[in-house]
């Protein structure tokens, strides 16, 4: 596995004014050069009350950053929250299986999505949402997914520093 050059990200973050904002922006980026994504978006993930929100969206005519929502309990729900391991569908019949916007999901040319885990302290925090074209997420994409799980990490420490949920 190629492991993603993390220097532009690490200046981001520890530059003197950082924000959670410009983490984000520094990890799509990340995302883009070391995975590749047509539509990336962050979500944070409440065990206690059970509830998901976007915290970060690069379309947010599309995917805005809003407010929670319920999770539902699909098989998505046991294998990335429960479980706390990466999903990968890489057609719509994937997608459609367990997400219920599917149809604008498709019509933003994205076929194929890996939701990768934060996982701190035993718990998800989150996930880092890539979605792309049918049948992009090779093993190799999705291994260099993974190694995103540190920067994501800082990414949403970060907004939780700054009073985000």
């Amino acid at each position: 596995m190629q492991v993603p050059d993390y220097s532009s990200f690490t200046k981001s973050v520890a530059a003197e004014k950082a924000d959670a904002q410009g983490a984000f922006d520094a990890l799509c980026e990340l995302t883009k050069q070391a995975v590749g994504v047509k539509l990336f978006t962050v979500m944070t993930h409440d065990a206690r009350t059970g509830e998901a929100g976007r915290i970060y969206s690069n379309m947010p005519e599309a995917y805005p950053v809003s407010g929670t929502k319920p999770a539902n309990e699909t098989d998505w729900t046991r294998q990335v929250i429960g479980e706390k391991r990466t999903f990968v569908a890489n057609d719509i019949e994937g997608i459609a299986a367990v997400f219920s916007d599917h149809e604008l999901i498709k019509s933003l040319g994205c076929e194929s999505v890996i939701n990768v885990p934060i996982i701190v302290g035993g718990r998800v925090l989150g996930t880092i949402n890539c979605l792309h074209e049918a049948g992009f997420y090779t093993r190799e994409k999705v291994e260099a997914a993974e190694a995103l799980k540190l920067p994501g990490t800082v990414c949403l420490l970060l907004h939780e520093c700054e009073g985000g949920h």
